[in-house]
């Protein structure tokens, strides 16, 4: 399809699904009017206050930060210097310190006093805890999170650790974890997690390259109605740790009733003993503020085909993106009650518990989404009163396949915004969610950004409406440009909305990682990891590997796929969730799943696209369905969108997230041996997709079923 077809398709207006009852009365709003009357502004829509960010950096992010509230140190000089390049990396509210435990604990945000700090509202529920099925149900009170967060930086600092250390832990969605980050924000320590099912090989990618003082562990973990001792797996990560120059034990947390004898793990106490080390008379630490741009926590890359990047956050940058973010862009308060499906190992763990920020309530869940059965956060959404929920597309995907409207199981009148993450939303479920789904009132966010910014490029807002397909717009202070995905690496042009192109922030904010660990220095130098991973694509912007497209009318942003994924048959871009959605669209009653990749081997002369099947149990994978796809594909796209070869397969490759991953699979049917990365959950199902690598011998003259 050329450049001008793809416009002038864009250019139809997708149907609209919600608006805001009364943008008037949100928070967005009435920042919109405090900037009005603080600059002596006229702005009056969404687009006014997107371009106000954009053209006036360094005001509208003082303004962010005086809504804040935060409690914070020292002065800042200047907001950031507007003259240095996003690769420059430059620093934002130099002579700023804050400690981001001081502030979850004793919130005041977007308020003139601060909540929660005696008396009766220390009785409130600040975190409920679920497991899976919901058999077990926790309630920690603000001050019990205090004292017990108190506690735990008083052993912390007994032990040794202090501002910079970096304390790992390997746990479940708990309070426990929890308590970890918070001791480890309170000391200026930097904070890293994973997830107890990732492997021990992707445990120890992460662990080893930042070099930790402690590593923190369960004992054992519950999910999909099985527990699991981790008793065997705490001592082969202690034993890829014998390397590191800081490390000085493991800390083996108690998942359940009874703690497991882990008095064979060497260099490992438990929960209670470490605990111990704090301060006899009960005394706990100073609140170590840091500077703005100083480290709070170390997030990873997928690292599906190599070592996952260590990308460092600033503590300033993330508790301002997220006050942004969840008030102004998500309306959160003290009234909220949030409840975010993630792992640990997970950016949207950040989602899970940032709640608190503002004197919200967190319900964190353990365990599989569809135990004991696939209703089950639905319920509990209901029985907690969630006024936010966060979910993937694979789990909306699962509820309506199997015909269960979430509205239906559950009492949902307390919701008022669901946040969908991790993978394409296909317009289907668009349509879904409140044709069948959701309460119509509530607010679906579909949102994308990631683990590399902790943040949204493409988020909600309560100012504009909702449209089939794609994010609702861009975020505030962050400006998105589409550019011409064809263009060699260097000078990058952008391109007309309408035209899918690759995404690139074209300057600075202030959640741009402050460095990735390790890693050359300067931040971002030229040879440095970090100038790879973002800048060696165009000249002095952040490319972020996606492929998307602007829609013309209504301003969407529609994530099409991955650019090092997209397809590119006869010089035809297009993404692999432009196929997806026909499938789901079309097939979902027997394809349970599907994948799409091109295929360019070193002989290859032209990409081809290879598209793999997943299919429902019972449901059989024969031409008729083949020639059925083909023909869907080329009625519901073009004929340039034809896969050339369909195949079945029996597993698709997924993170432990649950997402698809393409770029391993793309890699190995283009010739090339990987190595499978620690945090695939089923990495054995690689293996299938090297027989491709010759993909004549296995279709022979003539394609083969």
């Amino acid at each position: 399809m050329a450049a001008s077809d793809d416009v002038a398709a864009a250019a139809v207006v997708p149907r609209k699904l919600w608006e805001h009852p009364d943008p008037k009365s949100t928070q967005m709003w009435q920042f919109l009017q405090h900037v009005n009357k603080k600059h002596g502004l006229q702005l009056q829509s969404f687009g006014d206050l997107h371009e106000y960010s954009l053209a006036q950096r360094s005001s509208f992010w003082a303004d962010v930060f005086e809504a804040s509230n935060f409690v914070y140190g020292g002065r800042h000089t200047a907001v950031v210097d507007e003259s240095l390049p996003i690769n420059a990396v430059p620093r934002w509210f130099p002579g700023v310190t804050l400690n981001f435990a001081e502030n979850m604990l004793f919130s005041r945000a977007g308020s003139p006093e601060r909540r929660g700090t005696a008396g009766k509202e220390d009785a409130k529920i600040a975190v409920t805890e679920v497991r899976e099925g919901a058999s077990a149900t926790r309630d920690v009170s603000w001050g019990q999170l205090r004292a017990r967060a108190g506690r735990m930086a008083s052993a912390m600092k007994a032990k040794g650790v202090s501002k910079g250390d970096r304390v790992v832990i390997v746990g479940a969605n708990s309070v426990e974890t929890l308590l970890v980050w918070l001791a480890t924000a309170w000391l200026g320590a930097v904070f890293s997690s994973s997830s107890t099912d990732m492997g021990v090989d992707g445990i120890l990618q992460r662990a080893v390259q930042v070099n930790p003082k402690f590593l923190f562990m369960d004992d054992a973990a519950l999910y999909n109605g099985k527990v699991v001792d981790l008793r065997h797996k705490m001592a082969q990560v202690e034993e890829g740790l014998k390397g590191c120059s800081n490390f000085i034990g493991v800390v083996s947390i108690r998942r359940f009733e009874e703690a497991r004898d882990v008095s064979h793990v060497p260099r490992t106490e438990t929960w209670d003993s470490f605990l111990s080390s704090a301060s006899p008379r009960g005394g706990i630490p100073e609140f170590a503020r840091i500077e703005f741009h100083e480290p709070l926590i170390i997030c990873y890359s997928s690292g599906t085909t190599g070592i996952p990047k260590a990308i460092v956050h600033s503590a300033g940058g993330i508790m301002i993106n997220y006050f942004k973010e969840g008030v102004l862009h998500e309306g959160l308060g003290p009234d909220a009650i949030t409840l975010q499906y993630t792992t640990t190992g997970w950016i949207m763990y950040l989602a899970a518990v940032a709640a608190l920020l503002f004197s919200g309530r967190a319900v964190i869940y353990d365990g599989s989404p569809f135990q004991p059965d696939a209703g089950v956060l639905v319920r509990i959404a209901g029985e907690q009163k969630v006024t936010k929920m966060g979910v993937s597309p694979r789990w909306m995907f699962e509820l309506a396949k199997n015909g269960l409207a979430p509205r239906d199981i559950a009492d949902l009148s307390s919701l008022r915004i669901v946040t969908s993450t991790g993978m394409t939303l296909s317009d289907q479920l668009f349509e879904w969610f409140y044709d069948v789904g959701f309460p119509a009132k509530v607010h679906l966010g579909n949102i994308s950004g990631g683990t590399d910014i902790a943040g949204c490029f493409g988020i909600m807002n309560p100012l504009t409406p909702i449209y089939v397909g794609g994010t609702q717009g861009p975020s505030l202070g962050v400006h998105v440009a589409i550019y011409d995905s064809l263009r060699p690496n260097g000078p990058g042009e952008e391109v007309p909305h309408g035209t899918p192109g690759e995404l690139v922030a074209a300057s600075s904010f202030p959640n741009v990682p402050c460095f990735f660990w390790g890693d050359k220095e300067p931040a971002a130098a030229p040879g440095s990891r970090y100038h790879a991973a973002y800048f060696a694509r165009f000249d002095n912007v952040w490319a972020h590997g996606d492929f998307c497209c602007i829609h013309p009318v209504t301003g969407n942003i529609a994530f099409l796929g991955r650019a090092d994924g997209v397809l590119n048959p006869s010089g035809v871009r297009f993404g692999s969730a432009e196929i997806y959605s026909v499938i789901e669209r079309r097939f979902a009653h027997r394809v349970q799943d599907s994948l799409c990749v091109g295929q360019r081997r070193p002989q290859d002369n032209d990409e081809a696209v290879m598209l793999f099947l997943l299919m429902k149990p019972g449901q059989k994978y024969d031409r008729a369905l083949v020639a059925a796809v083909r023909e869907a594909i080329r009625a519901d796209l073009s004929k340039r969108h034809v896969p050339k070869y369909i195949f079945q397969t029996p597993e698709i490759p997924t993170t432990i997230n649950l997402k698809k991953v393409e770029l391993p699979v793309k890699q190995i049917v283009s010739g090339h041996k990987i190595k499978a990365s620690g945090t695939l959950a089923n990495p054995q199902s690689l293996d299938f997709y090297y027989q491709f690598a010759k993909v004549e011998d296995v279709v022979g003259p003539k394609e083969k079923l």
